[in-house]
């Protein structure tokens, strides 16, 4: 009998949404198959584009109620470029889910080991690892296709409330100490806003000194956002943890693949206090679906995401162990370069990389 049960919420997306959907649920059922300290049950929650197209809902009632029963909820690409509301906002129910499970913390993981493919120039033993946490529930976001549109102008809502920002930095502040105690960065958090400009991010800096006065053990500085894009590009190995609002997150961290390789490569999570959603940062790229091109690597990654946070939440060290295996193959998959998809340079099917994967996940389990 198997020591934890877990149960996933599904939602398999738009465009190539479900051709990387597929291969990720059949190496988390893999991976749990030969470990007898857990064991996975998915549950398929329909949502999308797609969906709203075929019957009106972007995401049925009876989907949030397999979502909120869930213990983790895994998200693939979603949207689509011509469906959409008839105020022509895009569906997006992902950012739904973030609103109505409270996941504030947008956790966007950027890694580039020693030998791992990246744009930029880097010394042979250099390596990039830090993590992006964007505000995910207010900020510029807080309207979300319900600003004030006239014939003359537009206008948005910038909502920053210090109950999320106060959550938000704890958030930030654990997760470096927590980086700090395994060797993975120096215990520093970076607070990213544009305080000399906007009252708005004076209020978020203010915050962020407050909690920061509550971890004296953690080092904090505060960075400007175009000041900190400039240094994502120059010397992105100094950075550890970096917190900022909503919208400047959705931009730095589209910054952040691309230290990684692309959009293919990268992982996320948005995490609550009880919730959590995991999904590929890349869109649903709908001009290649059906065709057997697209990479399912970051969706891989964020199913490793995944597996820690429920090993965290849980104590299942075993998990723990399968995330780490399910990364460090992937990062080992892409330092070879040979099996890899168009995105990446190469002429890999969706299979073939799922395959290539999968067979050093065989051997490495032996």
């Amino acid at each position: 009998m198997m020591g934890h049960h877990f149960t996933i919420a599904v939602f398999e997306g738009d465009g190539i949404g479900p051709e990387i959907t597929a291969p990720t649920i059949e190496i988390l059922t893999k991976l749990a198959g030969t470990n007898r300290d857990y064991d996975l049950t998915f549950v398929n929650a329909p949502a999308g584009a797609a969906h709203y197209a075929r019957t009106g809902e972007s995401l049925p009632a009876e989907s949030l109620r397999i979502a909120g029963e869930a213990d983790a909820i895994l998200l693939s690409a979603m949207g689509l470029p011509d469906v959409r509301y008839p105020d022509g906002t895009e569906i997006s129910p992902q950012i739904e889910l973030r609103k109505h499970f409270g996941l504030y913390a947008g956790v966007r993981p950027v890694r580039v080991p020693v030998g791992g493919v990246t744009p930029l120039k880097m010394a042979k033993d250099q390596w990039i690892d830090f993590v992006l946490i964007r505000e995910s529930t207010e900020g510029l976001f807080f309207t979300q296709g319900t600003g004030e549109v006239s014939h003359d102008e537009a206008r948005e809502t910038l909502r920053i409330t210090r109950a999320v920002s106060e959550k938000l930095f704890a958030f930030a502040f654990k997760m470096a100490a927590d980086r700090k105690a395994y060797g993975r960065g120096p215990g520093r958090v970076t607070c990213v806003d544009k305080a000399n400009v906007f009252r708005a991010f004076a209020f978020f800096r203010g915050i962020f000194n407050e909690v920061s006065a509550q971890n004296p053990d953690i080092k904090a500085d505060s960075a400007y956002v175009d000041a900190t894009a400039l240094w994502l590009v120059q010397k992105p190995w100094d950075f550890d943890v970096l917190v900022t609002e909503n919208m400047f997150g959705d931009i730095l961290s589209d910054l952040g693949a691309g230290l990684m390789g692309g959009l293919g490569l990268a992982p996320s999570a948005d995490i609550g206090d009880e919730y959590a959603v995991f999904q590929p940062c890349h869109g649903s790229a709908p001009d290649i679906a059906g065709q057997g091109k697209a990479n399912p690597f970051a969706m891989f990654l964020s199913a490793a995401m995944m597996l820690d946070w429920l090993a965290m939440k849980h104590n299942v060290p075993a998990m723990c162990k399968d995330a780490d295996l399910l990364r460090l193959t992937v990062e080992a998959q892409v330092a070879a370069g040979t099996t890899l998809t168009p995105d990446l340079g190469g002429t890999a099917t969706t299979q073939e990389a799922f395959q290539a994967v999968a067979d050093i996940l065989c051997a490495g389990r032996k």
